[in-house]
């Protein structure tokens, strides 16, 4: 990510984190594991809206907990207090934004993945402070 970051235009390097783009990489392609996962648990199995919210939220964070100590922040803290810290912010965010935000659009009759994906974006900036000045504060970023 440093080498990438390095050759960003108009003087981005200066201002993005190597962490950033890792996390936007590893979190992009959790978040589509997560809306996969939503699909299948609404629209396949046909639980309800805050039930496939849930399962989908907590299979796909927990995926992007382990990529991100390994492979962006590359931590060597305990991992016990840094899961815990994990799950204290997960259910904050979980709470805020995906059933707040989320299930209050859908209740307001936008598509349920549309609202996921709006909360998705609300999210994002949450969950990155978090890791990086939180729970990976060990691991340069």
């Amino acid at each position: 990510m440093e080498v990438v970051v390095r050759r960003l235009p108009f003087g981005l390097s200066r201002v993005v984190a190597p962490s950033l783009l890792g996390f936007a990489l590893i979190n992009g392609f959790t978040f589509g594991v997560d809306l996969l996962l939503l699909a299948f648990f609404r629209g396949g199995l046909g639980l309800p809206v805050p039930l496939a919210f849930t399962i989908a939220y907590v299979l796909a964070f927990g995926l992007s907990f382990v990529l991100n100590r390994a492979l962006n922040f590359r931590s060597h803290a305990p991992v016990g207090p840094q899961a815990g810290l994990y799950a204290v912010a997960i259910a904050v965010n979980y709470l805020a934004f995906i059933l707040g935000v989320g299930s209050a659009l859908t209740a307001a009759g936008v598509q349920y993945l549309l609202s996921r994906v709006v909360a998705g974006a609300c999210e994002a900036a949450f969950m990155y402070s978090v890791m990086r000045w939180v729970i990976f504060r060990d691991a340069r970023g």
